[in-house]
């Protein structure tokens, strides 16, 4: 069910995209639906930032499945000597009632430190990619590549070892916790679509609804999910839990963080549209220049792109973002007081850098509301120079990818937030 709403709201179902009216200009995130301002950290708690939950899920992501009763969790292999003797590795799967859905998570903790921070992301291929570990399970879900079988091999284990840098996390005092999207929902349109009836009340199942949960949604769900499970497990520090991902899964990281209080840390990487980045952009940057394709990705373009990822209410604003009664500012707002660190690179253009910087000021207000604390800087940074503050901003030259520099930066403002 939706989130109950305070004021207007709550008096009548929210209306269709086309009776919104048009705001050109950004939204401000501490005034609400009924006009009036936010002025108290227990207002914002309280009344608006539940208010705008719902709105996210109602115009954008879809409605997130309720929480479960019980996630049940079971530890298939557990290794205390992993990475020469320095950390734990489990192996565990969780499920919680949901036909064919079990999440395969792989967590690795160093030893001898007691109960350990830990990075949890979403992981674009089965976890046998994280390290080079002939014993890791490998992922059996559908998977993009290879495009004749879409079922992963020995090949692939631990070719996406840089993206993780586990060992690198473990030196310095850190776990990583990672699972495979496809556990929850494939990133395929057709059997995304199949798989997300099971995310909707079973009246809906055969008859979808507009704001029904989609795949951006469900995989936030699935990031809760194992939160169940590390809060209880030893070997993690329960209140020291941040939540990592790049691109598609920065977006799904943002959400999970906007809407999990347990998460201290939220570091969306690269994220762009629908994520980090403005559904409001000028006619400058959304315009298609020559080559049929604009600067930056603009609403219309994901929800062409991919179907899947937003709920079907996202779609009726893909010629008129103005309209939506929020924009991707206030989904950072929801993260107050936790730590955001926005990270980006200069080539990647698509993702808007500029238009993330702006977005932390934007959410600036809302966390020295409730913080005292926001972002330090004017203007956006030099090419890697860290900016540390509570709304947090990284860029560093290169492309759409994640490498050593990114996780050396998310490190040391961890070390800062965290330690």
């Amino acid at each position: 069910m939706l989130i109950a709403l305070p004021g207007l709201l709550a008096a009548a179902p929210l209306p269709d995209a086309a009776a919104l009216p048009l705001q050109p200009d950004f939204p401000n995130p501490l005034v609400n639906s009924s006009g009036q301002p936010v002025v108290s950290k227990e207002q914002w708690m309280n009344e608006r930032a539940p208010e705008l939950r719902a709105l996210f899920q109602h115009y954008e992501y879809g409605l997130l499945p309720a929480k479960p009763a019980k996630v049940d969790a079971t530890v298939e292999r557990e290794d205390h000597e992993a990475l020469e003797g320095k950390a734990t590795l489990k192996e565990v799967t969780l499920s919680w009632g949901l036909p064919g859905v079990q999440i395969h998570l792989l967590l690795v903790t160093p030893n001898g430190r007691g109960p350990a921070p830990v990075f949890l992301g979403l992981s674009f291929a089965g976890v046998q990619e994280a390290l080079d570990d002939p014993k890791i399970r490998i992922s059996d879900a559908w998977t993009n590549e290879p495009k004749d079988t879409h079922h992963a091999t020995e090949a692939s284990r631990g070719r996406s070892a840089v993206k993780w840098h586990i060992k690198e996390n473990v030196a310095r005092g850190y776990g990583v916790a990672i699972f495979y999207t496809a556990d929850v929902v494939p990133d395929e349109v057709h059997l995304a679509q199949e798989r997300l009836k099971l995310f909707r009340p079973a009246e809906r199942a055969e008859a979808p609804a507009d704001d029904d949960c989609a795949t951006l949604a469900a995989w936030a769900s699935g990031l809760m999910r194992v939160v169940d499970y590390l809060v209880t497990d030893p070997a993690v520090d329960a209140k020291r839990i941040a939540v990592v991902g790049h691109s598609r899964n920065g977006k799904t990281a943002l959400l999970a963080g906007a809407m999990d209080q347990r998460i201290a840390l939220i570091i969306p990487a690269q994220a762009g549209c629908g994520g980090t980045a403005p559904s409001r952009v000028t006619a400058e940057l959304s315009t298609p220049g020559a080559n049929g394709r604009s600067i930056v990705e603009t609403v219309g373009r994901i929800n062409t792109s991919f179907p899947h990822w937003f709920c079907g209410n996202f779609k009726k604003f893909n010629d008129e973002p103005a309209r939506l009664p929020f924009d991707q500012h206030e989904l950072i707002a929801l993260c107050a007081p936790r730590p955001v660190l926005i990270s980006a690179a200069t080539e990647d253009l698509w993702a808007n850098p500029s238009g993330q910087f702006d977005l932390l000021r934007r959410a600036d207000p809302v966390y020295r509301l409730v913080s005292g604390e926001g972002l330090e800087a004017a203007q956006m940074p030099e090419p890697l120079k860290l900016v540390g503050s509570r709304l947090g901003y990284f860029i560093r030259p290169g492309k759409h990818e994640v490498n050593e520099t990114d996780w050396n930066a998310w490190l040391d403002y961890a070390d800062k937030w965290l330690k």
